[in-house]
């Protein structure tokens, strides 16, 4: 199910989404893949529709310390909640002792972070990141366009070329910046 495209850019996060639910069978859905939550934190959701449904209208993210680095910020105070909010709403999995939630791209301060379902935390390569059943198309589409300046055209191409092969990814595709 799902590709999400993002690409940071001189203090902007670009980041786009399909709109297709699948599994054996896939439907097109209304619900937004991409979306802004709390007007701090752009975020793209593959794996389950409950659990963007929690980080859309449930996550609840304390305010960053002064002095804390984005990315200390994002791997403990972000990471945490997300945590108590999947758990709180019956979303955490745990997997023999080991909690596991969903894969995710969030944009925060102009920069753009991959949440995995361990809850690792990576940094976006300069090309930009995808997630989802299309991710290796769209990554692919990536590289071959970072030259390329306008940002929302690249995420296109790239969920074009996941459209293209992987069965779970269909437009409409939505786009969102912060």
């Amino acid at each position: 199910m799902t590709c999400i495209v993002g690409i940071a850019r001189e203090g902007v996060v670009y980041m786009g989404g399909d709109s297709c639910g699948s599994g054996y069978s896939w439907q097109l859905v209304g619900n937004p893949k991409v979306f802004i939550n709390s007007g701090m934190f752009l975020i793209g959701c593959t794996t389950s529709f409950r659990m963007i449904d929690l980080l859309h209208y449930e996550l609840k993210v304390p305010e960053q310390k002064v002095g804390q680095t984005d990315d200390c910020y994002m791997r403990t105070a972000f990471v945490k909640a997300v945590r108590e909010c999947f758990k709180e709403h019956g979303w955490m999995h745990n997997d023999s002792g080991k909690n596991e939630g969903g894969n995710f791209l969030v944009g925060y301060k102009g920069r753009l972070y991959e949440v995995q379902d361990d809850f690792s935390v990576l940094n976006s390569p300069v090309e930009g990141m995808a997630v989802g059943s299309g991710e290796q198309s769209a990554r692919g589409s990536l590289y071959t366009t970072r030259g390329e300046w306008d940002a929302h055209r690249r995420i296109l191409q790239a969920l074009e070329a996941a459209e293209n092969v992987a069965v779970g990814v269909k437009g409409p595709f939505v786009q969102m910046e912060l």
